[in-house]
């Protein structure tokens, strides 16, 4: 098989180093499909692990893959305070129903340094009162960071939950200036 018969692999990965550690991006032919917290080896190999049951396919570590390029980039770009927002297309397989489409208007609804409460994102999607599920879909969200799971706030002024710890949203509020930076 010569260079111009090869097939890009299904699912594709990288690890990038981020200010809020090591993040996990793979890709499939349709976009983005997963970006996970925390990548050491351990939580790498897991991820993997569970992309391969998920999606039917074994990932295939590649961080030059055209898949994956522009989102390396405008991942880094973002942390470097160059980027506000993401241009990406994203694949959507691992998540459905009221998580997808709640989601959906997150991203392309709540612009970067901004923030909104649970219930209001529920009001957005027409689902007044379903704060609660709003936090199951933030939870369940396989993009965070590019979905920007981090800008869904409490009403009362809290800052919620995070998948990828308190201190991570917050240093993502900080990064967008909707917190201060930490002293140290």
């Amino acid at each position: 098989m010569d260079s111009r018969e090869r097939v890009e692999p299904r699912i594709v990965w990288a690890v990038v180093e981020s200010r809020i550690g090591p993040l996990l991006l793979a890709a499939s032919r349709d976009g983005l499909v997963n970006v996970v917290f925390h990548a050491t080896d351990a939580v790498r190999d897991k991820a993997v692990e569970r992309l391969a049951s998920r999606l039917g396919t074994e990932p295939v570590e590649a961080p030059g893959s055209p898949l994956l390029v522009e989102a390396i980039g405008q991942v880094q770009a973002y942390f470097a305070g160059e980027r506000r927002d993401f241009d990406l297309p994203l694949d959507w397989s691992l998540i459905s129903g009221f998580n997808r489409e709640v989601l959906r208007e997150l991203a392309s609804g709540v612009p970067y340094g901004q923030v909104v409460g649970y219930g209001d994102l529920a009001g957005r999607v027409g689902q007044s009162g379903a704060a609660q599920a709003v936090g199951m879909a933030m939870g369940a969200n396989p993009l965070p960071v590019v979905v920007p799971c981090h800008r869904v706030v409490e009403s009362g002024g809290g800052i919620g939950g995070f998948g990828g710890g308190l201190e991570t949203k917050r240093r993502l509020l900080a990064l967008e200036g909707v917190l201060p930076e930490p002293l140290f």
